[in-house]
């Protein structure tokens, strides 16, 4: 595959929107208290990196490091959790509201509840939030993960006290036996991919991804900080993104950041959508061989790309080189700068921009994006060194070094 910088613009709506009833601050207020609740639960850092933005010729860079989070080392755990909780509340008849942690693991509720599984596939983080979550709860989970996922992000899920294994399927086929064994068993599918008389599930993992963008609102807040110009934000089949964006959307309205989706070129099923723009989702059906482990998706969420097709202002595909360049550049940032320990998938907005910054020959991406010396850009570092060898070969030994400047 020819890998390049592709671009989809969109100009925004002013009307025939979609809701933001579902993910907006009051939403995400109520999903940061359940999150809270849980004794582990601590603010994960956000980095402001002011030399790496005079370098870039950008005014600010804002980095939120979820390698902190619930010391499971990336944000996923965030939509797992919120969804699971809510299923439990659910069946217990009550709100989420009324069932912080403590009471859901209470001997009473235990009772109450009964054993159930929750199933998943996942190339590692997800799984491994679902894993934990279910193991907190006193519950099991089961967790299918893609051909070529990582042994040590195996392991991870494992030691969650997940019946976890890697199948022979792309991540598209392993939901599929996800759901399968789930209705032939009776457990709980707990998967952000959407479906018709699949939606509740995915829309509580959206709405807990939105703990992370409300963090980083309230802590740009407190530092007197200026709202963002801009947010960068990379997809899968989209969730997370959704989340952020309708967040912001909802905090700013008309006056939001400029929000830009960002992909791998060989996982770009939403900006195959974005460029469409015709009212029909595309997939992407090849194994989708990125180093974006967990930004190979084939097939967009219903939920989220509701969401973006409305409020997001850019959608981009891109090699698989800057996910590597991003991960350099964090790990090891200007003099000054906190460094950030990030994955592929974490590192791939961050990688992105800087070689858009840099590279001459994209100067017109510049430019469609108004990149300049006066942004203040916002980036969600996903995930941490999850896969600490693929680190290693990345950040140490210069594994997948960047493309020979060239016209894109």
């Amino acid at each position: 595959m020819n890998e390049t910088f592709k671009l989809v613009h969109f100009e925004r709506k002013r009307n025939e929107k979609h809701p933001l009833d579902f993910i907006n601050v009051d939403v995400a207020k109520e999903v940061m208290s359940f999150h809270q609740s849980f004794p582990m639960y601590t603010e994960t850092p956000l980095r402001h990196m002011k030399n790496l933005a005079r370098e870039l010729g950008l005014g600010s860079i804002y980095v939120k490091d979820e390698s902190y989070r619930f010391g499971l080392n990336a944000f996923k755990v965030l939509g797992g959790s919120f969804a699971i909780g809510n299923f439990l509340a659910k069946k217990l008849n009550r709100s989420i509201s009324e069932m912080p942690y403590e009471k859901l693991v209470s001997e009473e509720v235990r009772k109450e509840l009964g054993d159930m599984v929750f199933v998943t596939a996942t190339d590692g983080n997800h799984g491994r939030g679902v894993a934990w979550t279910a193991n907190q709860l006193k519950q099991h989970s089961v967790v299918y993960m893609p051909k070529g996922s990582s042994q040590e992000r195996l392991n991870n899920i494992i030691a969650e006290g997940a019946d976890a294994s890697i199948t022979e399927f792309n991540y598209d086929g392993a939901v599929r036996l996800a759901n399968k064994m789930a209705e032939e068993n009776g457990w709980v599918m707990v998967q952000d991919t959407a479906w018709e008389g699949y939606e509740d599930i995915p829309t509580w993992i959206i709405q807990g991804y939105s703990t992370m963008g409300l963090e980083a609102y309230e802590q740009l807040s407190r530092l007197g900080e200026d709202k963002p110009t801009h947010i960068f934000l990379q997809a899968g089949v989209g969730s997370m993104a959704a989340a952020i964006t309708g967040l912001f959307a909802s905090i700013y309205g008309e006056d939001r950041p400029i929000i830009t989706i960002v992909e791998p070129n060989k996982a770009d099923c939403i900006y195959r959508t974005a460029e469409a723009n015709d009212g029909k989702l595309r997939f992407v059906t090849d194994d989708m061989d990125t180093l974006m482990a967990g930004l190979a998706c084939g097939e967009p969420c219903t939920i989220g790309w509701n969401i973006l097709r409305d409020y997001a202002d850019n959608f981009i595909s891109c090699p698989d080189f800057t996910a590597a360049e991003g991960m350099r550049i964090l790990g090891n940032p200007p003099r000054g700068d906190e460094r950030v320990i990030s994955g592929e998938s974490g590192a791939a907005t961050l990688g992105c921009v800087a070689e858009i910054m840099t590279n001459e020959n994209l100067a017109w991406m510049r430019e469609k994006l108004r990149l300049d010396e006066n942004s203040r850009v916002l980036f969600f570092s996903t995930e941490g060194d999850t896969d600490k060898k693929s680190y290693i070969d990345i950040v140490w030994n210069g594994k997948y070094p960047s493309f020979e400047k060239k016209k894109y």
